[in-house]
């Protein structure tokens, strides 16, 4: 008796316990959620978090991890959270392809999105659904209204693309939208109805180029690393509970407003790495909780207002590289020239009437009525011009490359010497605006640069030398090239190849910072090692072949983009030719060589750099056969750009002479038959005027002509593309995209 009395005093507060959790741990999940599970499970592929299930698992029970969260209530799923390890598209390795491997970074190819988003709709409690880093890929299907319960939505670090769903905005309950690091692009549907909305994170995507319409009770709005380009909306003034604001790396246009600063609850803002000019009002005020400002990398001029320019212990603000003209902050600042003429080329498009009469620049005038008033009648006006310019140079070719003996004489006895020489000296000043002074670097410098040519930094070898990555003084990143140069009596020579080195600089080359010059006297014929330091451009976005041979990226590139990159190319190749004296010629441009920077500004890569690499070899700076052979690259670049240009247009990949022929011959056929759109990239359709178009197509064909002497010159065709991009703008702005044929 008394061991009875002893067990039941023992075991029966634990029967007590056991009792009052008997309900909950009883009550099942329901078999029909269940199953949407385990369905689930299989359209996600099996994911590591999800490996463990069986018909055994109780869902509602499963301690939460890093990687898994399922919540339930009343025996119904109302959060679901997997977190995945695979890439996303900001950290994705690229293959040495270039090509984008859907097995590598995503789920397999059967995967679909519409699938999986109409079982989640099974889940019809659902309120939390994260779905992160699981390698999902394919279009945001507009079923996802079926989720009506939701409130939190996070399908981050994802391959999504396409525009995202108007369909979203019907989702009444959202308080997080979280879609970031995916590839969406075109623009936000109307978020204002989404009144209970508090975060919403977008960066990372290819979102524009107009600023989303959204609802005033945001805390926190990300929007950074994207394809934005307008003003800011005077509406953020009315975001009462905003704290946190970053559109960092966009192409945001005209002044900051000025009560942005002084939002009730702002706390952090980021403006970093926009186009965003004009002065900063004095007398602006700051939140007294504004913790963290970054307006770095813009094109702002004056002074910096004190709540700014104070040394406040609990603000951070960074404001390196726009143009103020404090001697508190000269470091890391450029001329006021650079914001000048930067604004002037990124005027926003939605300027004012009464703001462009203050303008002194009369072509303003024209822009305002070209976007208002009578853009057809213009767009028909410049028809006229173009049409007549090409008459009077089809009435005879020699006009056009003959246009004097003079003329001629001069060019054989010194190419490019009719260039004024005050225009060359200009042309290379605005050219490197933005870079840092051309310096000659010690080895010693190099060294450091280098850790000492550690094998861990080289990142490529060719017959003329190595190329290491290296870091300089000032943190920067830069490329150095090693050359070994063996030549008798090579040291005036190398010094004149060195002044032309040092004039490589432009916002469409990748630039040449600085050299070094080792030589060794005891060599029998004086031996030299020159190191070139180059401006690193950043690979996380590729080359342009690239982009136009990934199915995802490609459709990113509307016909704008890519007319404004080919453009950059254009810019870089008459540079080349035309901006320094002598030209560069001869430049094996390839669209491999096109590098796109994260704006997606185009710089060339591996053009002739004018040193003399063999023993005795003539130099490249002089010689009568040498200036024949100038006229010959010439227009073999050109060739060349065309090519470029061809792939721009259709799309596709140009590997051999013949497949340049039959693509030239199907544009020609295009144009002859007034079929041109079938010729050209289907992920272009719909974003191009067709005269636009059509002008490109012509130069194309120009520059790949077989006659060497009647490809068109470097002016021609930027004189053409830039026409091109006018009659685009033209059309767009008057609401009327192309008669598309």
């Amino acid at each position: 008796m008394e061991n009875f009395c002893v067990s039941f005093c023992f075991f029966f507060p634990s029967l007590i316990i056991l009792a009052m959790l008997a309900p909950s741990s009883t009550a099942q999940l329901s078999l029909s959620e269940t199953r949407t599970l385990f369905q689930i499970q299989k359209l996600l592929e099996y994911p590591e978090a999800l490996q463990g299930w069986n018909k055994w698992t109780s869902f509602c029970y499963l301690p939460p991890s890093p990687s898994l969260k399922i919540v339930c209530t009343n025996n119904q799923i109302t959060e679901f959270t997997v977190i995945g390890n695979k890439s996303s598209p900001s950290h994705s390795p690229k293959p040495e392809s270039g090509k984008f491997t859907v097995s590598q970074q995503t789920l397999s190819e059967t995967f679909s999105t519409d699938s999986l988003f109409t079982v989640l709709a099974k889940l019809s409690n659902l309120k939390v659904l994260s779905l992160v880093s699981l390698g999902l890929w394919g279009p945001l299907p507009a079923k996802i209204k079926r989720l009506w319960s939701l409130e939190v939505i996070n399908i981050s670090s994802n391959f999504i693309y396409g525009e995202i769903p108007s369909s979203i905005s019907t989702l009444k309950n959202l308080t997080s939208l979280v879609l970031g690091d995916n590839l969406f692009n075109g623009s936000v549907p109307d978020l204002k109805s989404l009144v209970l909305l508090q975060e919403l994170n977008l960066g990372g995507n290819n979102i524009g180029p107009e600023f989303p319409s959204l609802s005033n009770s945001l805390v926190s709005i990300t929007l950074s690393n994207n394809s934005l380009r307008s003003e800011i909306p005077s509406e953020v003034k009315n975001f009462a509970k905003l704290q946190q604001f970053d559109i960092s790396s966009n192409k945001f246009l005209g002044p900051i407003p000025p009560s942005l600063f002084s939002l009730p609850s702002i706390q952090y803002l980021s403006l970093a790495q926009n186009q965003l000019s004009g002065v900063l009002p004095m007398n602006i005020s700051c939140n007294a909780e504004l913790k963290f400002v970054d307006i770095s990398q813009n094109l702002l001029i004056g002074k910096l207002p004190s709540c700014l320019g104070s040394n406040s212990s609990n603000r951070s603000v960074l404001y390196s590289w726009n143009c103020l003209s404090s001697s508190n902050y000269s470091n890391y600042q450029h001329p006021s020239v650079f914001c000048n003429k930067e604004a002037l080329a990124v005027n926003p498009p939605n300027k004012s009437k009464e703001q462009e009469s203050k303008s002194n620049i009369n072509f303003g005038l024209v822009l305002v009525i070209i976007g208002c008033v009578v853009p057809i009648a213009v767009v028909l006006g410049l028809l006229v011009l173009f049409i007549v310019r090409r008459a009077e140079r089809n009435r005879s070719d020699d006009n056009i490359y003959n246009r004097s003996v003079a003329e001629k004489m001069s060019i054989r006895s010194s190419p490019r010497s009719y260039i004024d020489a005050r225009r060359v000296a200009q042309t290379i000043r605005l050219a490197a605006l933005g870079l840092p002074p051309y310096r000659v670097f010690t080895l010693e410098e190099i060294e450091d640069a280098t850790n000492n040519f550690d094998p861990t930094n080289l990142v490529g070898e060719g017959s003329q030398g190595q190329l290491y990555k290296g870091w300089v003084s000032d943190g920067s990143v830069v490329l150095v090239k090693s050359l070994k140069l063996k030549q008798k009596h090579l040291s005036k020579s190398l010094m004149q190849h060195m002044d032309v080195l040092s004039k490589l600089r432009h916002r469409h080359l990748v630039s040449i910072l600085g050299h070094c010059i080792v030589t060794y006297q005891d060599h029998p014929n004086t031996a030299s090692t020159v190191f070139i330091v180059h401006e690193h451009v950043s690979v996380s976005n590729g080359s342009l072949r690239d982009y136009l041979n990934d199915w995802r990226k490609k459709d990113m590139l509307n016909w704008p983009q890519r007319m404004a990159i080919t453009i950059g190319v254009a810019r870089g190749v008459q540079f080349l030719h035309t901006g320094i004296t002598p030209g560069i010629f001869g430049n094996k441009l390839k669209i491999d060589n096109i590098l796109l920077d994260d704006s997606l500004t185009a710089k060339i890569s591996n053009y002739t750099i004018p040193l003399p690499f063999k023993v005795d070899s003539e130099s490249p700076l002089g010689g009568q056969d040498n200036h024949l052979r100038a006229e010959i690259a010439e227009k073999e670049d050109i060739y060349q750009l065309g090519v470029i240009l061809l792939q721009v247009i259709t799309g596709k990949p140009i590997t051999s002479a013949s497949e340049t022929n039959e693509l030239k011959l199907e544009l020609e056929r295009g144009l002859t038959e007034s079929k041109l759109r079938a010729a050209t990239d289907p992920s272009i359709q719909g974003t191009f005027a067709y005269q636009s178009l059509k002008t490109t197509v012509e130069i194309t064909i120009n520059c790949l002509g077989k006659d060497p002497s009647k490809r068109p010159s470097i002016e021609d065709v930027l004189w053409n593309l830039q026409y091109s991009i006018q009659v685009q703008e033209g059309w767009t702005s008057s609401g009327n995209l192309s008669t598309q044929m």
